[in-house]
């Protein structure tokens, strides 16, 4: 995007929010659950950045998505600090590329903290790429037209001669 005079670019103060400060195996243990508390407002902003296709224009939304993952993280702070450090340590030390396998025992026993504590259920492995529909109150952007070109090459009048082919028709058989 060529940025001109023109183009209204967000402030500083507009921009800023509170950062997770989380490490990559806090992350990944987190996210299937973080995936399925914060789905609306993820699903909220992708639809945003698709459809606007300017992401000055989904700020707010992007701004929701990080609250949601902020709320979530502290939750889980509050109720299920020990199982979720135990399953991010895990995932942390137990191989050089975070594999799930290898932490199973530690991984059911914080799924079942987030269970009891806040009903969220841990999705199937597949869950977040099914198709679903989501419903928004954001207007449905405008559709844009299509261009509509001049024939580049106009057609002959009716009453412009045309002699028979130089070398014969290429429809031989028909005549």
């Amino acid at each position: 995007m060529v940025v001109t005079a023109d183009v209204h670019l967000p402030t500083e103060e507009e921009l800023t929010v509170p950062e997770l400060n989380l490490s990559t195996a806090a992350l990944r243990a987190g996210a299937f659950h973080l995936g399925k508390h914060c789905e609306n407002q993820n699903n909220e902003f992708m639809l945003c950045r698709q459809e606007l296709d300017d992401p000055r224009a989904c700020i707010n939304e992007g701004k929701a998505v990080t609250s949601c993952a902020l709320d979530f993280f502290r939750k889980i702070k509050k109720t299920c600090h020990e199982e979720f450090t135990q399953y991010a340590n895990c995932l942390d030390k137990s191989s050089g590329d975070m594999q799930f396998r290898w932490c199973r025992n530690t991984q059911g026993v914080y799924d079942k903290c987030v269970l009891d504590n806040y009903n969220i259920e841990r999705p199937d492995f597949g869950y977040f790429t099914l198709a679903k529909v989501h419903h928004t109150d954001r207007p449905a952007p405008p559709k844009k037209e299509k261009k509509v070109y001049a024939d580049a090459t106009p057609y002959l009048p009716e009453d412009y001669p045309k002699p028979p082919a130089k070398y014969g028709s290429r429809f031989h058989w028909l005549e």
